[in-house]
């Protein structure tokens, strides 16, 4: 099968394949051939989603959140079942970023080539994670997992201004405050490959979060809507769980956040 020779359509084909060994591989590939000079960017085409969106593996099961498990530290079953779902967040960030890149036209080149670095990122995120979760015995969907990342990545999908509000701004952002206390834990019950990988995945976080606050900044000066307030709006539009600490401030500081709006959901 040809490849794609332009980068939404590629994203779109990486969105669509199943199997995340295969997804990895054909993220890798639209990286390199873009920065090579190997494929064009059209930012301006209108595309159309076919079936099949996001791809994704016929296991996990899927199961609400109140039904995945429970993660022990005290047993490799319990940390094996901890790294699954932070695998499944990364394999879920794969399908977002890629969402993100292919789904909205007409916005600056720089947004089309943040979002691909993020997929780049988040593949090599989910390929640490999954390559650790062997060496405890296990496979990626071994255990169950939950949607609901994805379920707020279909409601916002008529709006790139809410999307960039609500999912990395909003629900990725929880990773720079739940990152150091499971490293924490990952470390203190001797998992110190594991605390490696998380070092690497808050690392790249911040710029992903980062992303998300500098586009919704810039489609609120677009459309000169007030960013406090419409996204206080987004979040009871969309009912989008609202900000809540503890959090990580040097992190979110980091990734775009204002001393002024952490104190206000704090």
């Amino acid at each position: 099968m040809a490849l794609p020779n332009e980068l939404r359509v590629w994203a779109l084909r990486c969105l669509l394949e199943c199997d995340p060994q295969a997804k990895v591989a054909a993220v890798a590939a639209m990286a390199t051939a873009y920065v090579d000079g190997a494929c064009t960017l059209d930012t301006h085409a209108a595309l159309e989603a076919p079936a099949g969106v996001p791809g994704r593996p016929a296991r996990p099961e899927l199961v609400p959140p109140r039904l995945v498990g429970r993660r022990s530290m005290a047993t490799l079953e319990g940390r094996a079942m901890l790294i699954h779902a932070l695998a499944h967040i990364e394999f879920n960030a794969v399908n977002l970023a890629l969402d993100a890149l292919w789904r909205f036209p007409g916005l600056p080149e720089q947004y089309y080539t943040d979002w691909l670095r993020v997929a780049r990122e988040e593949a090599i995120h989910y390929a640490l994670l999954a390559g650790h979760l062997g060496t405890l015995g296990h496979v990626y969907g071994d255990f169950t997992a939950h949607a609901s990342l994805w379920e707020m990545v279909e409601k916002t999908c008529g709006d790139p201004l809410a999307r960039m509000a609500l999912v990395p701004r909003t629900l990725e952002a929880r990773g720079l405050d739940a990152i150091p206390p499971l490293r924490a834990k990952l470390a203190q019950a001797g998992d110190l490959a594991a605390a490696g990988i998380l070092d690497i995945i808050l690392r790249d976080e911040i710029g992903h979060v980062d992303i998300g606050n500098r586009w919704y900044g810039h489609l609120c000066r677009q459309r000169g809507v007030d960013p406090v307030t419409t996204y206080g709006e987004l979040l009871v539009r969309y009912k989008a769980p609202p900000m809540r600490g503890p959090f990580n401030r040097d992190a979110r500081r980091q990734a775009g956040f204002t001393d002024g709006e952490l104190d206000a959901w704090s």
